[in-house]
């Protein structure tokens, strides 16, 4: 890599140091810095659950923001060249659309009824992966009549991405503040079409909505990254053979605010079309607790203990469940109360209830 590339390394590093605790913040400048020495026309950048790959939030620029519909429905309903859910898999999870199709751009029904329409010839994907886990996509795009990304510059992204991946799961398992305020646990409920048009929707999935367009900065007319993303899982799951109601659900925490889930189901209607049903609603534990294990550096193990005691699980009995002896539990219990800064297990439990909203029993 050239000097140059290597002095972005270090901007990049000293960014992440000047965004601790704002990924939208992070993203916006990511992206210009990037741009610095990789010449790109459009670009997107999305922060995702680790545990579905869905959408918590994207900045996405302008020339781009006006195809990112496409985008999603070709990524979830259409099979093609490098999708993200495939480059999260991959052993290199860095490619770009003119490598992949050998040349022939036009191999791509992204390419055809997307990019060149706009304008957009080549692409270059990243899945932002940092010990072993994906916690972000980034897609650069350069119009007709530039040269394509070249492997150079692939290498070199494939190089940054396990750096920008650090810092989006940094910022997004960041813990929320003691005296976080919660909103109402009322459900928030959004009926739209199959093309995702807004039929209805309650008072409180209407602040829900509000609260996402001001954290990703976008119009009241654009509809959240989080909610397109879980409505086009939701329709992809109709041609599955045997579909995973979770799998089209995403957990955000929302920024100075409680963890969220929100989750959509395919409806029929009386006349045969296909409805969404898009429902907003305080985190649940299974929900929460692989975030929150992720965030105190928790081992599989203490893991595996931390949901036993979630559940209310003696001592005793989570010695049985595991197979190992009521010794070893209570030195996985010490190990636990040290990384999360409690010294009882009722304290713990009274931890997670009062920062993350985990409902749970206690017995000592």
């Amino acid at each position: 890599m050239n000097a140059k590339w290597e002095a972005s390394k270090r901007k990049l590093l000293a960014l992440a140091r000047r965004h601790p605790a704002s990924s939208q913040d992070y993203r916006t400048a990511l992206l210009q810095l990037l741009r610095e020495c990789l010449p790109f026309d459009g670009a997107c950048c999305t922060a995702v659950d680790p545990q579905t790959l869905l959408s918590t939030g994207a900045i996405t620029e302008d020339g781009v923001e006006a195809i990112h519909h496409g985008i999603f429905e070709h990524e979830y309903l259409r099979e093609d060249f490098i999708r993200y859910e495939q480059l999260s898999r991959a052993a290199e999870p860095v490619a770009t659309l003119y490598q992949a199709t050998g040349g022939e751009l036009a191999k791509s029904e992204r390419y055809r009824n997307v990019l060149l329409p706009a304008g957009f010839a080549d692409e270059l994907r990243a899945a932002l992966k940092y010990d072993g886990a994906c916690w972000g996509f980034l897609t650069l795009f350069r119009f007709q009549g530039r040269p394509v990304f070249s492997e150079e510059e692939r290498e070199w992204m494939a190089e940054l991405a396990p750096l920008i991946a650090y810092h989006l799961r940094k910022t997004a398992l960041s813990l929320p503040a003691e005296d976080t305020s919660w909103m109402e646990e009322e459900t928030g409920i959004v009926m739209m079409s199959e093309r995702l048009a807004i039929h209805s929707a309650n008072a409180t999935a209407d602040r829900w909505l509000s609260l996402l367009r001001r954290w990703e900065s976008i119009d009241r007319h654009i509809l959240p990254r989080p909610v397109r993303a879980v409505c086009f899982r939701a329709l992809a799951q109709l041609n599955e053979p045997a579909p995973k109601a979770s799998m089209a659900k995403v957990c955000i925490r929302m920024p100075d605010g409680p963890y969220v889930t929100i989750q959509a189901s395919p409806m029929h209607g009386m006349d045969g079309a296909v409805h969404l049903a898009v429902l907003f609603g305080p985190a649940k534990p299974a929900d929460i607790l692989p975030l929150v294990c992720e965030a105190y550096g928790l081992s599989e193990r203490e893991k595996q203990i931390l949901g036993q005691i979630v559940r209310g699980s003696s001592t005793k009995e989570l010695a049985r469940a595991l197979h190992i002896s009521a010794y070893t539990v209570q030195d996985h219990l010490k190990s636990i109360f040290v990384k999360t800064g409690v010294s009882s297990r009722r304290e713990l439990i009274w931890q997670l209830f009062s920062r993350f909203g985990v409902e749970a029993g206690s017995r000592e």
